[in-house]
């Protein structure tokens, strides 16, 4: 084989070895990616909620405080 050939083989090689590892990170990383996701969205509802609640407070409160 000449230079060239190995140089070509290497680099396929090597694509092919990034290609597996890629797989095998993102199979890692996704089961970990989806419970971030559902930790933020109960963290988003619990927050709506607290602000929905103080909103309802303000308003009770400068209602009480006019009259």
């Amino acid at each position: 084989m000449e230079v060239h050939e190995w140089a070509e083989t290497a680099r396929w090689s090597a694509l092919l070895i990034g290609l597996i590892y890629g797989k095998q990170r993102y199979d890692y990383l996704k089961p970990i990616a989806a419970e971030e996701r559902r930790i933020e969205e109960e963290e988003k509802k619990l927050r709506e909620e607290q602000e929905r609640i103080y909103k309802q407070l303000s308003e009770a409160n400068s209602d009480t405080i006019l009259k």
